[in-house]
């Protein structure tokens, strides 16, 4: 068996390892680091697997919350109180006068991602995604986990505590919604209220 082809190989390898490196260095004669910065069709395949990857924001979501249903028709019987901190009181949504036994709806399409009992009621809760979940309580729902549901669909109904009471003196739909984890008011996904900006002071 003949040796030359291996020899040919070692020293192809060997002409390889030789070649200077055109790798610039991360600190040229200058003193100054080497800067990278992609190029524009390297910038865009970027952009897109960012896309890919986190998807695209609605267009309603980029200027500001999304617009949804009321999940019954009754009046607000108590309004939303933000808890100055996550562990303290506070009214973490709406009461919505409601009658017994009232069709529930689905403010916006989303996935069943609660249906049970929470100590003394029945709550059902909707990831509408986008970090966005709503709450009902107290109701009565045949839902699962996991089922989807549109926008406007009935997915329960108005019902009481263990003891036959209500949330509210008289009968109320307690509806509850976050953003990311946060409770927000409710009533901003309807478009009745504004977001709150803080004011600078009058010193006049």
């Amino acid at each position: 068996m003949s040796c030359a082809p291996l020899e040919g190989q070692l020293i192809l390898i060997a002409m390889t390892l030789e070649q200077p490196t055109t790798t610039p260095a991360p600190f040229p004669d200058s003193g100054r680091p080497v800067l990278w910065w992609p190029r524009p069709r390297q910038l865009l395949v970027l952009l897109l697997l960012v896309c890919a990857l986190f998807g695209v924001p609605p267009a309603s979501a980029q200027h500001g919350h999304p617009h949804w249903l009321p999940p019954v028709d009754g009046d607000v019987v108590k309004e939303f109180a933000a808890p100055p901190a996550p562990w303290a009181a506070g009214h973490r949504g709406v009461d919505l006068a409601a009658s017994d036994g009232v069709e529930i709806r689905s403010p916006a399409d989303g996935v069943v991602s609660f249906s049970g009992v929470v100590v003394d009621r029945e709550v059902l809760s909707i990831n509408h995604g986008g970090g966005y979940i709503s709450s009902f309580e107290p109701v009565e729902s045949e839902l699962e986990v996991g089922d989807s549901v549109t926008e406007g669909q009935p997915v329960a109904a108005l019902g009481t505590y263990d003891d036959g009471s209500h949330h509210c003196d008289s009968p109320c739909l307690h509806w509850g919604v976050r953003l990311f984890g946060e409770y927000i008011n409710p009533l901003l996904m309807l478009g009745e209220l504004e977001p709150s900006v803080l004011l600078p002071l009058d010193n006049s």
